[in-house]
């Protein structure tokens, strides 16, 4: 499936998830709150002497892209 395909099915979804009543919409506090939460986060990572974010995706067990191998 070409990456245009697979934007037209995505998008069809949300609009019917929209007309449907189901699709969650962000106030501006949520989205304020979750910037701020994921600040929060990245600042602790950061004081506790965290490496780049590969190590912290390496040791939540993501793809290694150390020989072209997988986990």
């Amino acid at each position: 499936m070409d990456a245009q395909q697979q934007r037209q099915i995505a998008s069809a979804g949300g609009r019917a998830a929209h007309a449907s009543g189901h699709a969650h919409e962000f106030t501006s506090e949520e989205a304020r709150q979750a910037g701020r939460k994921g600040g929060e986060a990245r600042s602790q990572r950061s004081r506790a002497g965290a490496g780049s974010d590969r190590d912290i995706q390496d040791e939540a067990g993501g793809a290694s892209m150390r020989g072209g191998q997988q986990r």
